[in-house]
Formats: structure tokens, sequence, C-alpha cells
């Protein structure tokens, strides 16, 4: 095999090869750092690289695969979100204050999952300024740029993350996601990804850390150019790890396992532009038992997540940058802020947002007893220019991903079709709590689908 077929190759198959001792685990971190070098000053993806730590865990990895001791992913590199901690490196968030912080004295609990799976971190990826923006640009390191054209955002705030993998300079990693922040730059750079239940992954060592009423917003989430290697993510990472209390022990479905010809699908394709629709309902006849439909609170989920995020106005996030020393805030952080204002409130306005929470979660499950599945678009357009995320309907387009952190839903993406501009279009599919396996099983389902015509 090449080694540009290699890189291209999913980190199972990845695996497999240096499982196998076809390639080498040093061989193939070295074309990764290689492939990094090479991509990075053109789409500015990977903010740190660890190639000499990388290198030496590769020859580690080669020695036990020589002993027959190899893991799942044994010798196999990822990369990591900006805002997980990485033992030895600096969590910087993207945000000012942390530009000299202490480096991590521990991983987050992912990034040891993964590391005890065998996986080898090789950087630190984009994002944007506290990661409150759909954009991946910072006043630290710069704006990320799309790998298919550099004039549009690969989106936020994983963006840097799903620009690398994109880029085939890292096979799979760890993003979040509070409002579409794993799935809208997996969609926008046409690789998978999934946003978990909402306390379905510990997120001990994430910056910012979890807490208060908007901890049942986010989840990390892991993102890979192929779902089975998403799938395989899920099975490393799910479990309690005794620290983050949001996070039980629940069992995870295999989507390997799951019948999808006799799954009830919804399909929505409103709410976006005609080439979007035209691709999530032609994904949709991929699928034997699908009905259009969609529940009526979808049309509340924008401001429902805007209220629960906004009920100080931002405050919150004000203070915190203040205490860390980010005095200075990126514009597009300032926009986000800018967004919450209107929805400031004082205790019985919260008490209201509240309640509007619970009929939504509530029409939600409703939902769910009739369908097992729900398609529908990732966003609203195929992608945006930079600098536009925070205008008008743009921001409001978002409300596609925001409809599943607000109901705690898992919901996964995957390409399905490319836009007039040569842009990925995915297809969002969302599944009932817990229910990760049914969200996976129909994403890997179409990523495997024949290419269908539009209606």
């Amino acid at each position: 095999m090449f080694m540009d077929e290699i890189l291209a190759a999913s980190a199972s198959r990845q695996a497999e090869l240096v499982r196998t001792r076809a390639i080498s685990s040093v061989e193939l971190v070295r074309a990764h750092v290689a492939r990094i070098a090479h991509v990075n000053p053109r789409i500015n993806a990977a903010i740190e690289v660890f190639a000499e730590d990388a290198l030496h865990a590769a020859a580690r990895a080669d020695a036990r695969i020589a002993a027959g001791e190899g893991r799942a992913f044994e010798g196999v590199p990822f990369s990591v979100k900006d805002s997980l901690e990485i033992a030895g490196a600096v969590c910087t968030a993207g945000t000012v204050g942390r530009r000299n912080a202490e480096p991590a004295r521990r991983d987050a609990t992912l990034v040891a999952r993964m590391r005890a799976a065998g996986a080898i971190p090789i950087a630190r990826t984009n994002l944007p300024d506290l990661l409150f923006s759909f954009e991946s640009d910072n006043l630290l390191f710069g704006r990320t740029c799309h790998p298919l054209n550099p004039e549009y955002t690969p989106g936020g705030s994983s963006g840097g993350e799903a620009a690398l993998i994109a880029s085939c300079a890292s096979p799979f990693g760890l993003g979040s996601d509070a409002a579409g922040s794993v799935r809208l730059p997996a969609a926008f750079c046409g690789i998978a990804g999934i946003k978990p239940t909402s306390g379905r992954l510990p997120r001990t060592g994430h910056m910012p850390p979890s807490g208060g009423w908007i901890e049942a917003l986010w989840q990390i989430g892991p993102m890979a150019r192929k779902v089975d290697d998403v799938i395989a993510m899920m099975r490393i990472l799910s479990g309690a790890d005794g620290e983050d209390f949001t996070s039980p022990d629940m069992p995870l479905g295999d989507a390997r396992r799951v019948d999808v010809g006799t799954l009830r699908a919804a399909v929505f394709a409103g709410a976006c532009d005609a080439e979007v629709a035209e691709t999530v309902r032609a994904a949709a006849r991929a699928l034997p038992c699908v009905e259009e439909a969609a529940p009526a609170c979808l049309d509340r989920a924008w401001d429902l997540e805007m209220k629960l995020l906004g009920a100080d106005g931002g405050d919150g996030v004000r203070g915190y940058l203040a205490d860390i020393g980010s005095h200075q805030v990126h514009p597009l952080l300032t926009a986000w802020l800018d967004q919450l204002e209107p929805y400031r409130t004082d205790v019985a306005g919260l008490a209201r947002y509240w309640h509007e929470w619970d009929a939504y979660r509530a029409e939600m499950a409703a939902f769910a007893r009739r369908f097992d599945v729900l398609l529908c678009p990732a966003y609203a357009k195929a992608g945006l220019r930079h600098g536009e995320s925070a205008r008008g309907e743009n921001f409001r387009g978002f409300r596609h991903t925001m409809a599943f952190n607000v109901a705690g839903w898992p919901a996964a993406v995957v390409r399905r079709g490319t836009s007039r501009e040569g842009l990925p279009i995915a297809v969002q599919v969302a599944a009932p709590p817990w229910r990760e396996d049914l969200a996976l099983a129909v994403a890997r389902h179409l990523e495997a689908a024949p290419p269908l015509s539009p209606a």
C-alpha cells in the first residue's frame, strides 16, 4: 500500500495494518507528522504536534505488538481538541487567560481511555475562544480554514479537529458539543461524529469544566472519517469514571447488531437550503420504513437553547473569563455574548425557561414512542464563509444541532452529498436518550448506501 492510501484509511484499518506488522507504528506516526507539516500551513488546524513523544510511544507500541500484547488501537495516532487535558501539555481552550497556564498533570478521562486502548496523542487542535463560536478562530492561534476551500470555515467549536481528520492528518479524535460543536464541524468537513446522550461520557479534564444547569446541554464526542471508528471509540470511551458524577454507568448497545430494516424512521428537511433538504430526503429513501414527520417543538429549539445559555445574559461566561485573566476576547466570542443578552431574566424567568425545557423534553419523548430515529439536516447550509456564523439567519441555522442538545438526545452526522460549491452535505441522525446504537447504526447504513438521486 502507498502511504497516502494508508493515511486515508480508517483508524480501524490502520490499527489492523500495525497489528499485522504490515506497517510499524513508528512509520505510521512519522507519516502523520509529515502529513500535518504538509497540510497545516494551509488549514492551521494543529496548534501543537507531539512528534517526539508520539514516536517514543510508537516504538513502545511496536514492541508490545512484537510480544503479542497489542490492544485495540495499538500504535494508531489520534488528535485532541484543545479543551481536553493532555498530560504535560497546556490546555488553553483558545483563550488568552490560559496562554501561560500550567501544563496538565494528567490526561482527561477520555484521553486516558484512548491511550489505554493503545492510541497515541499526536496533536492538539484549534477551536474558538473558550469554545464559544461556530468558527474556529481565536487570539492565540488564529483562524482554521476548511480543507477544501480556505475561504470557508470548518465550523466550531471542534473545527480544528474536523479539519485535521478530513485532511488525513489524524485518523480520529475527540471534540465536544454544547450546541453542535462536534456535529457542525464534522458535517462541514465531511467526516463522521456523534454528540452522545447527555451524561454518557465523563467530562473530567475538560476546560471549561462541567457544572450548573447547562451541564445537561453538552457532551464530549468522538470524530472520525468513518462511522465504524466512531462506534469503536464509543465502546472505549463509555462508562463512569468515579469523578464526573453526572456520568452514570449505562449499557451501550452495539450499533453493528441493530437491524436497520426494523426501525421506524422520521425525516424532517425544513428550515434549510434546497440542496440540503434534497440530500436529507434522498438519504431517507435508503431506509425501508420512513415517514416525513417531526415534533413541533423543534421550532422552539434555538430560542430554548439561547434561554438556557443566556438566562444571566452571559454574565457567568464574562465572570469566568475575568477570573482566568482573559481580559481580551475574540470578536466572535463577543458576538456570542451579545446574542445572549436579550435572554437575560430573573429567578422567575429562569423557572419559566425550565418549564419550557421540561415541556420540550416531554414532547420529544412522546415523539420517540412513535419513531426510533429522526433524520434531519445538520445545518441549514452546506458551509459558511469566515465571519458569517453569527450573522442573522445564519446563526439561527444552528437550530438543527441545538435541537438535540436541549433534548439530551444522541445525534450523529454522516456525509451523504456534495453542494454546488463542492462542499460536503451531511445528514444528522438522532435517537432517544441512551440509544447511540440506533443513531450510529443508521449513520453506518447511510454511509454504505449507494448515492441516491434527489427527489
